[in-house]
């Protein structure tokens, strides 16, 4: 037996990838959620072509899911990786750039054939000195098609069916390497294939094979270790993606509130998993339509509103302008709904499976008329359940149509997060019309918030009809005055504009003390923070203000940008926080924007950073 060294590591960025049908989400996941079940901080990026099936062993048919995992803070799932596992040579190209010097690629060795070589656009016979990867990394050849297969002789499989199995030796192996006790995965295996003992069985043989391949004599590397992390609070954490976070979000305001919770809805990339996980909790109380088409999907939920529900609708940028119509009417007749836009790719049907933060404009003003909605964006897929929560608290209590942004990256991608109760979220108190409300009709209003009631049909003295066109500000019937149209518009932005008073502050991060402010917002947060952090590190000052609610802003906006010498506002698309904020507080904004479907990298900031330092 050969004798291994463990290593004590802070953070370690491992990279798993492969061809869209060779399981690297599902691997990634299992080692994530096993990583996060241990202690560890974890962030991850799944990423993976739009095509349902592209050509096998072809570039475009990679797919690929990287997580960081540490024993401190961790903010982005990294730039480069420490560990690839390639599954085959177009996983090796696509990635090769991405693994940090001295790092470790384990490989599939049957799969490195002359013809998969020539269809990854190899051009000589061997990829590693091709790519001039020889003397820089740790090559771990490893025969996983082979060793997968007999692993499984004897198991009635179809020869397809035992190599698609070959993610799960590479799991166990990948375990040994960063030892993860592998009855914690073969757990999840158990829950993800209960009903498919055939299979369940299969992928434990092969996961505990690949386990105990790395301590045999094949494999004489070094071992890591990653201890607990003790930045985080006590409590019980488990891994979860944006997506999943947003529904759960959903769920707990609606118990807070006391309300149904409705969702109409169409399946859209990256959106979907939003509702088929509401439509899993019917024992919650979730009611959930997959409509026709986006229209039908945010219409249902206004009717559900107008009936007393807290009503949802979740969609990506093709169907958010789709609902621009119904978002108009439900800021014209005054009903709560959370519209979810988990941003992709565009325009059109773009990069449907990519990130970027290109709605933006879209959410604040893709509307015909006068038609303001509170717009917020989350930061990191933990922090999606918050969002969605006060979305939803913020839409109760103000009576108005609430836009969150989360995106691809987050939506798809998961981080640790501590299970909440439920008794220590804020309370929601829906701006409801009681029965007996002294002097109070259907178009009453809070004085202070100017929030109309809610009047759900039901209530005795509180019938009315609603819809589109504008209303008499006083009776409520439809009106077509001047005046009254002038008081109604102001009405409704002065509704808004009051939502500044009750929500957070803007926080200043890094060195407060600094000349230049970095500004960001939503899902840049992560990777602004580690590279502001890594510059005052080195004793370069640099602040940071993440926006997550901007319309309306946080109070203290302005005076938090004027006290800076220079200002730089980040974001993956062209400039569109930038051209709001000139709008909102004139001055002069330096901007670094990147729209490749891709997040920052934490070193191409830092380095620009640098420059304007």
């Amino acid at each position: 037996m050969s004798s291994n060294k463990t290593t004590e590591l802070e953070n370690v960025v491992v990279r798993f990838s492969g061809d869209s049908g060779d399981g690297m989400q599902l691997t990634g996941t299992l080692f994530s959620n096993l990583s996060a079940i241990l202690g560890n901080e974890i962030s991850t990026f799944p990423d993976f072509p739009s095509e349902i099936r592209a050509p096998q062993g072809t570039l475009g048919g990679v797919s690929g899911f990287q997580v960081h995992l540490g024993a401190a803070k961790i903010y982005t799932p990294g730039d480069d990786a420490d560990v690839l596992v390639a599954m085959n040579p177009a996983a090796l190209k696509v990635n090769a750039k991405g693994v940090k010097k001295g790092g470790v690629l384990i490989f599939d060795e049957d799969s490195f054939r002359k013809s998969d070589m020539e269809k990854a656009g190899f051009k000589t016979e061997n990829p590693f000195e091709e790519l001039n990867l020889s003397e820089t990394i740790q090559l771990i050849p490893a025969p996983l098609s082979s060793l997968t297969q007999s692993s499984l002789e004897g198991f009635e499989m179809d020869a397809k069916s035992i190599l698609r199995s070959k993610n799960m030796f590479a799991l166990g192996l990948i375990c040994w390497l960063f030892n993860r006790p592998v009855d914690q995965a073969v757990h999840f295996l158990e829950n993800k294939f209960a009903k498919k003992k055939s299979i369940l069985e299969a992928n434990i043989k092969v996961l505990t094979d690949g386990y105990n391949y790395g301590g045999n004599l094949h494999l004489s590397v070094n071992t890591y270790k990653i201890e607990k992390s003790h930045d985080v609070p006590q409590g019980k954490y488990t891994s979860i993606n944006g997506n999943k976070a947003t529904a759960w979000g959903l769920i707990a305001a609606s118990k807070k509130a006391g309300l149904e919770l409705f969702l109409g809805s169409y399946p859209i990339t990256p959106a979907t998993d939003i509702m088929q996980e509401l439509a899993l909790r019917k024992d919650l109380g979730v009611k959930v339509i997959q409509a026709e088409d986006e229209i039908a999907g945010i219409t249902t939920a206004l009717g559900a509103s107008f009936a007393g529900a807290l009503a949802a609708t979740s969609t990506s940028g093709p169907g958010l302008a789709l609902k621009s119509e119904a978002i108009g009417l439900a800021v014209m007749a005054e009903l709560p709904v959370v519209i979810v836009d988990v941003m992709r790719g565009g325009p059109s049907t773009g990069l449907p499976t990519k990130t970027e933060q290109t709605d933006l404009l879209q959410a604040l003003y893709g509307r015909n008329g006068e038609s303001p909605a509170v717009v917020i964006a989350a930061s990191t897929p933990a922090d999606s359940f918050h969002y969605a929560f006060m979305a939803s608290k913020i839409a109760l209590e103000h009576m108005t149509p609430v836009i969150l942004l989360t995106d691809a990256f987050i939506g798809n991608g998961t981080s640790l997060w501590k299970l909440p109760k439920l008794a220590e979220l804020p309370e929601i108190k829906p701006n409801k019309a009681q029965p007996g409300m002294e002097g109070l009709n259907v178009t009453a209003r809070n004085e202070e918030t100017k929030a109309r009631y809610w009047s759900i049909p039901g209530i005795e003295g509180f019938n009315h009809r609603n819809g589109g066109l504008e209303k008499d500000y006083t009776t409520g019937a439809i009106s077509t005055d001047p005046m009254n149209h002038q008081k109604m518009v102001d009405t409704r932005q002065a509704k808004v504009d009051y939502i500044s008073n009750v929500i957070p502050e803007l926080v200043v991060e890094g060195d407060a003390s600094a000349d230049l402010l970095v500004i960001g917002w939503g899902t840049t947060h992560g990777h602004l923070m580690t590279a502001v952090n890594a510059l005052n590190k080195k004793g370069k000052k640099v602040a940071l203000a993440n926006f997550n609610y901007i319309n309306p802003l946080p109070k203290n906006t302005e005076e938090i940008i004027k006290r800076y010498k220079k200002v730089i506002v980040c974001e993956l698309n062209n400039g569109q926080f930038a051209t709001y904020l000139r709008s909102k507080v004139p001055g002069e904004y330096l901007q670094y924007n990147k729209v490749q479907g891709q997040p920052f990298t934490v070193s191409e900031l830092e380095s620009h950073f640098e420059t304007i330092l």
